[in-house]
């Protein structure tokens, strides 16, 4: 083995991309100390985005204030990428679920108002090009919030102002765009999306995503028909169909409205971040691809980073092997082209023990020296 390219993604709540790429790469240099070994930190959109966007291309951070999903003021960020012209926004910084204690999780309540104040505050500043990563939310309101930041207003048909969150859905009768920000016609948005999910349905927004952010089993019906009320609103506004449009369910009905009201182009988030870290070349010389999450299962097929890299390795034909702490569904993800998979998590450690930090590196490290053994015909 020469060259071993690296593109794991985060172990969510555990170890970042690159943390976890540091540790195969130990690994790896246990058994081919002479490898080279090429860690390129990924993410597919959500949490991580930002600050790999920041990275690959040396951009800066901008500081702010804004509202987190509940309403409340505090600091958040964005970035500039290296070109001195997109702006970055990582929605999930100001409206993601880990800015929420679990008894706080509520998606009829929650809203994308403080992604609107950052999309906001760049026009304000003078910037037109957007890059918007929308994995991590805690939201299922549509992006109402978000527009109404950016000075959408929505009524009911008794004429009444509504307020944010998933809840308000079902309720709107129509929109007031008299107070909108005249700098939005200026702005071009392409959307980083790690999901192709329908906007309602039953795989769409609320019944897929909703319950992990706080949702019960009724919860959920009155968000789904919130969002299929919604999509009607938005086809009378915007003439955009988002209920046949790939992705608008990610963050929430977010990915719909933005591609409705802004004309965003939703792209895989993982394509996005492979072509700024340039992959395609990397791949010209390299004898083996590493991949993988946290956990991997028939979702990992829908637009995760692990299948991003394997479609980009494929076309180079370089074998792509998975290692990821948990694995589910291994006939299904075999299919998919990846040479084999592998779960870093040794029976029958505890996942709660599996996922301290330095047990998640030792595992990695030495799962993946086990895998080039292989390659080497050393015993074990």
């Amino acid at each position: 083995m020469q060259k071993i390219i690296l593109a794991i993604d985060s172990y969510k709540g555990c170890l970042s991309s690159i943390e976890a790429e540091q540790a195969a790469s130990e690994g790896i240099h246990k058994v081919f100390p002479s490898c080279q070994t090429v860690c390129l930190p990924v993410a597919d959109g959500g949490e991580g985005i930002l600050s790999i966007l920041m990275e690959a291309t040396q951009g800066s951070y901008i500081q702010l204030e804004a509202h987190d999903p509940l309403m409340r003021i505090r600091p958040t960020s964005y970035g500039i990428l290296g070109d001195g012209e997109t702006v970055a926004i990582e929605m999930a910084r100001i409206s993601g679920l880990p800015l929420l204690r679990e008894e706080e999780r509520n998606p009829l309540l929650t809203n994308t108002y403080g992604t609107g104040e950052l999309i906001l505050d760049a026009l304000w500043k003078g910037y037109r090009k957007f890059l918007i990563g929308i994995g991590g939310s805690a939201t299922n309101d549509a992006g109402m919030g978000m527009l109404q930041a950016l000075g959408y207003r929505f009524y009911t048909t008794d004429h009444r102002l509504l307020e944010s969150g998933g809840a308000q859905l079902a309720q709107i009768a129509y929109i007031d765009t008299s107070e909108v920000s005249p700098l939005l016609r200026e702005a071009q948005f392409t959307v980083a999306c790690d999901v192709t999910n329908p906007f309602y349905g039953p795989q769409g927004a609320a019944y897929v995503f909703a319950p992990q952010k706080g949702a019960s089993t009724e919860d959920v019906r009155m968000l789904d028909t919130g969002l299929q009320h919604f999509a009607g609103i938005v086809h009378a506004a915007t003439g955009t169909a988002v209920d046949t449009l790939p992705g608008a369910g990610a963050a929430g009905g977010l990915g719909g409205s933005l591609a409705a009201f802004f004309h965003a182009s939703l792209r895989p988030g993982i394509e996005l971040i492979l072509d700024i870290l340039q992959l395609d070349k990397l791949l010209s010389d390299a004898d083996l691809v590493i991949t993988g999450e946290g956990h991997s299962d028939r979702q990992t097929l829908m637009g995760k980073v692990p299948m991003g890299v394997l479609k980009r390795a494929q076309k180079a034909e370089v074998p792509t092997l998975l290692l990821s702490g948990g694995i589910e569904d291994r006939e299904a993800l075999n299919e998919a082209g990846f040479l084999a998979a592998f779960s870093t998590t040794p029976y029958p450690q505890p996942l709660e023990q599996a996922m301290q930090p330095d047990t998640a590196r030792q595992n990695i490290r030495e799962t993946t020296a086990q895998i080039c053994r292989i390659y080497t015909g050393q015993k074990t």
